[in-house]
């Protein structure tokens, strides 16, 4: 009743349900090969229908439960949690929470906060992360980058709004972040991320460490006087101009900055001299750090006790640090305070999302797991969400701390919780010592920290190496960085990574095909299809058991060695590859090429299809009066060939276009038709698609329709299989004279055979076929074999070699009937 509803509205609105189909045949009769059932299955494709991609989209119930279920990882893992995974987790974690909490409160001071804040960050990235994690190594916390980015946003909305405080600024824009990136990893879409390149987040980890660690000499060196927040460029230019105005604190800072390099020098020199002892060692190089900080702490205590006024003091130190959680409220989240800042929210999602992402799937690599970056999103998001409840700024994945964790052999998440304990005691019981740790030390310890994002020349030699373009754009990102702001360097990146995409895409190039026979060789041997190797003798190299056929560019640009000739699959024959998908971005581009290169190597059917010279078209004026038509040793087009594996999609503009060429070559090979035959296709909705728009089987001709269809057919399970046991104990027979109009064609790929069917009017001789077939491995007494690929799409090839199989078997057939015709009226 539904069906005879539809159609009948379909009638009233004029919607033709048999679209291209001037047969009007059902799928089963478009004058697909017909064979019996008792030689080999048949097996027809249905078309994918839109009820069935919206439930493949929309979740069932037990996929709603796995997806709440996979929101909390932890329950995955916690009830297999022992002592040797606590112990790991215990190392790593009091490792990394020594390391954090000088960091935290030195990059606080880069996000224009004070240094509690940063322990709020801290404490709140790394108790909340493990709950929805799925990288044991990440450490979540303040980082250089994003602490600057937060500064600053903290800045700009100082200048326009003096009376709102900055670390309400920092919280509000967290909670927003937090939001979104929620959303993001709640709905599934951590592919996003995938869109940023490598030689992007190169790029922008580059110039952002060379300008964060520029801004930060100033205070290493006690300068004042002007902005270190302007470009990098400029804030170099007022060093050197203001370099007379160094202080003491230049002493603190440069020796720090100093010992820290000779430790982490001394530490890895020693490893690798001592090897059994480079545990020692890595531990030692790992606490640098701390060891600096309580260092040059001490010696401020000792300088500074009986000068602890901010005029008095000899140089700038800390200074005053809460004890516990001073500024723990609901963060307050308005309009007017969205609105200063609401230009920084992309580019604060952008950092949060690129430099966590890329850490946790750089780290799952090397330690041999795998990363959710959907999840992970759902783990950054909900501790910014939570994290300004207790004072926290925007937080992300660290990469020195990750580091640190990986290599001090962290087991599980669990070590967060551990590192979280930590700075809860440093928050509690350590802020009298914090009031003497000197800013140029801090600013040491930032630059120290900052040097490991700086992209090593190794690196940028190898990325020319793999792709000299992609180079280019990673010096433009750092110039734009250093001369503008880490923001412009960003979208810089980012945008013109994405152009260098698009552009690529349109302007795919398609390649001709030709084939060339080869064979598998070690030295003096040569391999037969089942990779068995065998002394064969140098002039017997052209045995056709040993050779294959393969199919090579015919302008050799994939690299192929240009000594050997492709040849061409057959006179009037193309073959024709799409590079990088085919969509509506690129297919004019591909069709402009193919139509182009198809003019210029054949002729036109019918010379005389223009009685008149005014009738030919003002591009095509033909040959001068008097002369012979040029190009008449050219073959006529005949049958094309598309290569669709690297194709997964197409949309109704390419679909278009390729309707368009095929009428425009069907024009020019009047009064023939093309063949179009497709092979390789991976994708269902790209069947329907295509057969649509009429292909997939032999247009119709005028006076007959005569094809020859082959098709790839291959065992059921194999020899082996359970299926062809059964079949041979219960003794069942091929009957391969009954009612077979098919041949065997040679040998397929992956095992398979290629069958020769028959098309509707085929006139065959059926002996010959029958004798063929019973000749045929084919179909022997135990052997049962199927279709691959639908019979009812005849012309949707499993390969490139069936596909020429058919074509070629298609144009001789048609030649053969010609010369039946013409000595018919001969006689």
């Amino acid at each position: 009743m539904a069906t005879r509803a539809g159609h009948g509205l379909a009638k009233v609105l004029g919607i033709k349900l048999h679209y291209r189909n001037p047969q009007g045949l059902d799928d089963l009769s478009r004058g697909e090969s017909v064979y019996s059932v008792s030689s080999a299955d048949t097996y027809v494709e249905h078309e994918p229908s839109t009820g069935e991609w919206v439930r493949s989209i929309v979740p069932s119930g037990r996929g709603l439960l796995l997806w709440a279920y996979n929101l909390f990882p932890f329950v995955h893992w916690i009830g297999r949690y022992n002592l040797q995974w606590m112990y790991g987790d215990l190392v790593a974690g009091i490792t990394v929470g020594c390391v954090v909490v000088p960091q935290s409160m030195a990059y606080a001071k880069l996000a224009e906060l004070a240094p509690e804040f940063g322990l709020y960050s801290s404490f709140m990235g790394v108790l909340i992360y493990w709950f929805f994690a799925t990288s044991k190594d990440i450490t979540i916390g303040p980082v250089a980058v994003m602490s600057t980015v937060t500064g600053n946003v903290v800045e700009r909305v100082r200048e326009t709004n003096p009376e709102i405080e900055g670390h309400v600024v920092a919280s509000s824009l967290g909670v927003i972040c937090g939001v979104v990136i929620v959303a993001i990893g709640l709905i599934r879409a951590g592919w996003i991320v995938d869109f940023i390149s490598l030689a992007a987040i190169s790029a922008f980890m580059t110039g952002s460490a060379i300008n964060i660690a520029v801004g930060q000499v100033p205070a290493l060196m006690g300068i004042t006087g002007f902005s270190n927040r302007e470009s990098t460029y400029k804030v170099v230019i007022n060093i050197l101009k203001h370099l007379d105005r160094s202080k003491r604190d230049a002493a603190m800072g440069l020796t720090a900055l100093a010992f820290l390099y000779l430790i982490r020098f001394a530490c890895n020199y020693s490893a690798r001299r001592m090897p059994n002892r480079s545990k020692m060692f890595f531990f030692l190089s790992t606490l640098r750090t701390a060891f600096i900080i309580l260092l040059y702490t001490l010696i401020s205590f000792l300088v500074n006790r009986n000068h602890r006024g901010s005029k008095q003091r000899r140089f700038a130190i800390l200074g005053d640090v809460p004890r516990g959680f001073k500024h723990a409220a609901v963060p307050t989240v308005n309009i007017p305070i969205i609105k200063a800042y609401a230009g920084d929210i992309p580019v604060s999602i952008i950092v949060l999302l690129i430099e966590h992402i890329a850490i946790a799937k750089s780290f799952g690599r090397v330690n041999n797991y795998t990363i959710d970056a959907s999840q992970e999103l759902v783990a950054i998001g909900v501790t910014n969400l939570l994290g300004p409840f207790l004072g926290a700024y925007p937080a992300t994945g660290s990469f020195s701390r990750t580091a640190i964790k990986s290599k001090a052999g962290v087991r599980t998440p669990f070590a967060g919780v551990i590192t979280a304990l930590v700075v809860l005691l440093a928050i509690y019981a350590l802020p009298a010592v914090f009031f003497y740790i000197p800013n140029s030390v801090l600013s040491a310890v930032i630059i120290h920290a900052v040097g490991d994002l700086i992209t090593p020349p190794n690196t940028v030699y190898q990325f020319w190496r793999i792709n000299p373009l992609e180079v280019i754009i990673f010096f433009l990102g750092v110039i734009v960085t250093i001369f503008s702001s880490i923001e412009d360097g960003i979208y810089t990146t980012i945008s013109v990574s994405a152009a260098v995409l698009l552009f690529r895409v349109v302007r795919a190039q398609g390649r001709f095909m030709g084939k060339v026979k080869v064979r598998s060789a070690v030295g003096d041997q040569f391999g037969n299809e089942d990779r068995k190797y065998r002394d064969v003798p140098l002039e017997t190299k052209n045995d056709e058991d040993m050779a294959r056929t393969i199919f090579l560019p015919l302008e050799h640009n994939d690299g192929s060695n240009p000594l050997i000739e492709p040849q061409s699959p057959y006179p009037g024959i193309f073959i024709y590859r799409f590079s990088e998908g085919y969509n509506y971005p690129n297919a004019n581009h591909y069709l402009d090429y193919m139509v182009q290169t198809i003019f210029q190597q054949t002729r036109r059917t019918n010379p005389h299809s223009y009685p008149k010279m005014g009738d030919r078209p003002w591009n095509d004026p033909g040959p001068r009066p008097g002369r012979e038509e040029e190009y008449s040793d050219r073959p006529t087009l005949k049958a094309i060939i598309l290569d669709f594996s690297s194709v997964n999609n197409v949309d109704i503009t390419s679909v278009q276009n390729l309707i368009d060429v095929r009428n425009q070559l069907d024009r020019y090979a009047a009064p023939e038709r093309v063949d179009w035959h497709l092979a390789c296709l991976n994708n269902r909705w790209t069947k329907r698609a295509l057969t649509s728009a009429g292909f997939g089987f032999p247009t119709p001709s005028g006076d007959s329709s005569r094809w020859k269809p082959i098709f790839s057919v291959a065992e059921i399970g194999g020899k082996s299989s359970a299926a062809a046991a059964a079949a041979h104990e219960e003794g069942k027979e091929q009957s391969p004279g009954r009612d077979e109009e098919g041949g065997f064609g040679g040998k397929g790929a992956d095992g398979g055979r290629d069958v020769v069917g028959r098309g509707d009017g085929a006139s065959s001789d059926t002996s010959d076929f029958k004798q063929t077939i019973a000749n045929s491995k084919a179909y022997g007494p135990t052997t049962r074999v199927a279709a691959v690929h639908g019979l009812n799409r005849p012309l949707f090839h499993v390969d490139l070699t069936t596909a020429l199989q058919s074509a070629v078997a298609n144009v001789e057939r048609k030649a053969g009937e010609e010369v039946q015709v013409v000595e018919t009226k001969a006689v």
